[in-house]
């Protein structure tokens, strides 16, 4: 459709939808209102479609009759309900925080506090994504052992389980590691909101690791530091030996990341997911970092390519919400 017929059909949506609903400034419920926004989105070479956004499926009942062959040049989408974006603070981040969302407070129940790096499907179940040491306590914990939120360091205890460990990659002694990762089912009725992230949703595609450059920008949500920028300073690093209490690991094939303006990560920031800035693209799973070094001697930061963990743990990436009735 030329963009000036998508226009046209836009106005005529527009005028034929019921008027607004007053809502008070605290309407004191969660409850959607109905609502319809339309725009044009591209579409082939120098084309347009009638872009419509939904808040959920039944506000489908707001648009007009438009006949079949205007339908067919819309783009219907329901997005849920829309707020208004902002970092939290690593004091929030560290908070018991209903539905979870990525960048809070995790952990097993012998470890201190890690990050929840976002979510993914695992047998058809939605489970949260993090590190094994976060998560399984470097393979001393067993599948089925509980995940609190927030972590024990952040006050967590046995009234705070939020989901179940359900597996993890275990870590070679003597040989290189390539993912320090593991996935914990939500239990039930625990909500989960994929989306809720500084900037907006990510993408759902999740790049293999040679199409990571260095010179990359990207950004994080961690437990500690909160919402950081970044560049990747190097790729398919071998031979990274980190300490773990008191057994060393080495991993090859890693991401290096360095602050571009102090540090990347800290403590308790491990398990946090990794963006691309340019696209939103969920890129790795941050894991460890040194306290020195950097261009401003800040430290630098060590992820596993995310398209690696997923394919290790058998996961598939995920960005859309899911009631928790639907678990």
């Amino acid at each position: 459709m030329h963009p000036d017929s998508a226009r046209e059909l836009k106005a005529r949506i527009l005028e034929q939808l019921p008027a607004a609903p007053v809502v008070a400034a605290d309407a004191g419920t969660d409850a959607p209102w109905p609502w319809v926004a339309v725009g044009l989105t591209p579409a082939g070479a120098a084309g347009a479609r009638v872009a419509v956004r939904l808040q959920r499926d039944g506000d489908r009942a707001l648009l007009p009759d438009l006949g079949r062959a205007a339908e067919q040049e819309l783009d219907v989408r329901v997005i849920g309900r829309v707020r208004a974006l902002r970092s939290p603070t690593p004091d929030e981040l560290q908070q018991r925080i209903r539905p979870l969302s990525p960048g809070i407070s995790v952990a097993h129940p012998d470890v201190t506090a890690g990050t929840l790096g976002g979510f993914v499907r695992v047998g058809g179940r939605t489970a949260m994504l993090s590190n094994n040491h976060v998560l399984a306590a470097s393979d001393a914990a067993a599948v089925g052992d509980a995940v609190l939120q927030p972590g024990p360091a952040d006050g967590g205890g046995p009234g705070d389980r939020v989901a179940t460990l359900a597996a993890f990659e275990r870590f070679r002694e003597g040989l290189p590691n390539l993912v320090d990762a593991a996935v914990a089912l939500l239990d039930a009725g625990v909500g989960a909101e994929p989306g809720n992230v500084p900037g907006g949703p990510l993408g759902g595609l999740v790049p293999d690791a040679l199409d990571i450059d260095p010179d990359d920008t990207v950004e994080k949500i961690g437990r500690t530091t909160g919402h950081t920028h970044g560049l990747v300073t190097a790729v398919e690093v071998d031979g990274v030996a980190v300490q773990y209490d008191d057994v060393v690991h080495r991993f090859d094939d890693q991401i290096e990341i360095q602050g571009t303006a102090g540090g990347f990560s800290a403590g308790g920031d491990s398990g946090s997911v990794i963006w691309r800035s340019r696209d939103r693209a969920p890129v790795a799973l941050l894991f460890a970092g040194s306290t020195t070094g950097g261009y401003d001697g800040s430290g630098v930061t060590f992820a596993n390519p995310l398209a690696t963990v997923l394919a290790v743990l058998g996961a598939e990436w995920l960005t859309d919400l899911l009631p928790p009735t639907t678990r």
